[in-house]
């Protein structure tokens, strides 16, 4: 791993001044996030595609699935963000009739410190 990774910080831009914040959907506690869960999840390039894109490219406090430009239908990209929030990797909110997705960076740094650097620095196979 390069060292200007190690050094990384990633922060989540803070929520617009007077907005209100669903809280999220269901997702395990942060000491009950599992390594095989979040490896798994993280085994197809889509997931981690698009934790990596969260971490580096995010402008606002949390993104719908169309912020990514995925072209995939909809029941595909509701099962790959299902299973980002289920391994512990996404926080989901319900904004009425759409989820956003912020990145659970305190909670994965604190169970597996590096992880994150290393998505980041992750490139997609040529």
């Amino acid at each position: 791993m390069r060292d200007a990774a190690l050094g990384r910080e990633f922060r989540i831009p803070p929520p617009p001044p007077g907005a209100e914040v669903p809280e999220p959907l269901p997702e395990p506690a942060r000491d009950e996030i599992r390594l095989e869960a979040v490896m798994a999840a993280l085994s197809d390039p889509l997931r981690i595609g698009v934790v990596r894109k969260l971490l580096l490219e995010a402008v606002d406090f949390d993104h719908t699935c169309t912020w990514f430009g995925l072209e995939r239908p909809k029941s595909s990209l509701t099962h790959h963000f299902r299973t980002l929030r289920e391994a512990g990797l996404v926080r989901q909110r319900q904004y009425g009739p759409s989820r956003r997705n912020q990145v659970r960076i305190a909670d994965l740094e604190a169970r597996f410190p590096g992880l994150l650097a290393l998505i980041a620095d992750w490139t997609p196979a040529a």
